[in-house]
């Protein structure tokens, strides 16, 4: 039931983002900004997430990651009524700094409660409640199409939507806080140096590579859509519905395979897919052709996150697990910010050149990816600095 409790949360938290990300073309269109105005906005959110997350990780080892969990979702749902009621483009900016405050407080948080309860079970479990996350954000994506088709002004298909997750979300969590997972992250963080561990900045380095193809997926998608097939924003949408998808598809299988192939294996293969993806959204306009090839990028990104965080949170606690987000999430959400810095320049097909180079990057450096937790039977594992024991993990 401990298992369950948290999918809702993840679920929670993906249903904000799913909705945020799905109306960023609304939010261009109705503010009449551009892709630096997009940049902006997610750079802002971006920013206050990053620091938020390291505040949360240090609480979180200290008081517990429920508290922090169950307090960020207030700090969100605050966030998604600013929005709704921005009178103008600066208020807006204003609205994402308290959405992204809310976002670094939750995301770390709830990852490090996903990490103590895989611990506890002693099998993989972070893709799981990752996909948990992923039909949040599809069912928030699905909230912003319905409302593009039931009202049709970008007014009304921003206020909808997100009253509608603030709604929905603050529910859901009334329904699980009492009995959410009540510890701290782990063993590690508790019995374990205090340093953060040298193989925390692999990675940290891996983080942010796969973190600017996620992000560039989750926020550009739509935008992508809608620009290069000539299509209404609420059509674009299905962009961002078919990335939160495939990673559902594939995060449901995530743990199996985890235990079948390890978590080196499963992050190599997840770049490769990622990058194919990307390839064809470079080349193609044609409008079936790009959502596949965005339920090809959901394919690949999707497997990668939950493998990361996994690992860091069993080497060292909420502190290591709180850099490693943080590393992701300079590039989750302040990566596309350069996406859109880099459309402005070379468009957004050319732009998408840049995620499959870091995509190749991630390919090579999981090499040297450390492993720790529930893990491939026989997988050898590495220590909190990297260095190979020759111990075989127990299945």
């Amino acid at each position: 039931m401990s298992r369950l409790r948290v999918c809702a949360i993840f679920a929670v938290n993906g249903l904000f983002i799913g909705v945020w990300a799905g109306l960023l073309p609304s939010l261009r269109d109705h503010f009449r900004t551009d892709a630096r105005g997009i940049a902006v906005l997610l750079m802002v959110a971006g920013i206050c997430a990053v620091i938020a997350m390291q505040i949360a990780g240090r609480w979180a080892d200290r008081r517990g990651a429920k508290k922090i969990t169950l307090a960020a979702v207030p700090v969100m749902a605050i966030g998604m009524c600013a929005v709704a009621a921005a009178p103008s483009y600066g208020v807006l900016v204003a609205a994402a700094a308290v959405f992204g405050v809310g976002n670094g407080m939750m995301d770390v948080a709830m990852n490090a409660v996903g990490v103590h309860v895989e611990a506890r079970h002693k099998r993989p479990t972070m893709s799981l409640f990752h996909a948990f996350f992923s039909i949040g954000a599809l069912a928030g994506a699905g909230i912003v199409l319905a409302s593009a088709v039931l009202t049709g002004g970008l007014r009304a298909v921003i206020v909808v939507s997100s009253l509608a997750s603030v709604v929905i979300a603050v529910a859901g969590t009334m329904a699980v806080a009492k009995r959410l997972p009540q510890s701290q992250v782990t063993t590690a963080s508790m019995s374990g140096p205090r340093r953060i561990p040298a193989a925390a900045w692999l990675l940290g380095i891996i983080a942010l590579c796969f973190g600017m193809t996620e992000g560039t997926a989750m926020d550009w998608s739509s935008i992508h859509v809608t620009d290069v097939t000539n299509v209404s924003p609420g059509i674009g949408a299905l962009g961002v519905v078919c990335v939160s998808g495939a990673m559902i598809i594939v995060r449901l299988s995530g743990d199996p395979l985890c235990a079948r192939f390890g978590r080196t294996a499963i992050v190599r293969g997840g770049a490769i897919v990622a990058a194919a993806g990307f390839t064809v959204t470079v080349i193609s306009d044609d409008l079936p052709v790009v959502l596949a090839a965005w339920l090809v990028v959901g394919l690949g990104v999707g497997i990668i996150n939950p493998q990361i965080y996994a690992v860091a949170g069993h080497l060292g606690g909420g502190r290591t697990l709180a850099v490693v987000v943080g590393f992701g999430y300079t590039a989750f959400l302040i990566g596309p910010a350069i996406i859109g810095s880099l459309i402005a320049v070379v468009g957004i097909q050319n732009a998408m050149l840049l995620p499959v180079g870091l995509a190749v990057v991630v390919v090579i450096l999981a090499l040297w990816m450390p492993t720790a937790g529930p893990a491939k039977g026989g997988q050898r594992k590495r220590d909190v600095h990297g260095r190979e024991q020759h111990a075989p993990i127990s299945r």
